[in-house]
């Protein structure tokens, strides 16, 4: 399964980044995020509940970030597993463009999915992935412009 989607950040390109490296910001962010470690600057690990379907399962998962690109890109990597549900693992290229105030954020996400979330047929987990995806990063946006603001 592969995402693709840019939203404009109200914000400028270094404070997006720095949002995108903050763990209460992402832990925020990410639906049914129940709880975000911060083990280094590259990695992080979550503990997130999702419903996709009939099937409802907590997930305990790694993320690994290179920011050896950044501020213009980064990449992350990760997989979790949900116990009986499955597992999913997959990775993400994240590109930050600046725009003045703004910041034009663009990623192409690849996943794969096992378990009985890949019973569940390909149409119903892409769409919940594509909706999990845009509200990450309406939560994202908003919680970036509420720091713009009181900064």
């Amino acid at each position: 399964m592969e995402l693709s989607e840019e939203i404009l950040i109200p914000a400028p390109r270094e404070q997006v980044y720095a949002a995108l490296n903050d763990p209460e910001i992402l832990r925020q962010s990410i639906p049914g995020c129940e709880e975000l470690t911060k083990h280094s600057d590259t990695e992080l690990e979550a503990k997130v509940v999702l419903k996709i379907g009939p099937v409802k399962a907590r997930f305990a998962g790694t993320v690994t970030l290179d920011p050896s690109e950044a501020p213009d890109k980064f990449t992350l990597s990760g997989q979790g597993s949900g116990g009986a549900a499955g597992f999913a693992k997959g990775g993400a290229d994240v590109y930050l463009e600046d725009r003045g105030e703004e910041t034009l954020l663009r990623y192409e996400a690849k996943a794969e999915i096992g378990g009985k979330l890949a019973q569940l047929g390909s149409r119903l987990v892409a769409g919940t992935a594509k909706k999990l995806a845009a509200k990450f990063f309406a939560n994202f946006s908003e919680q970036v412009a509420s720091d713009a603001e009181s900064a």
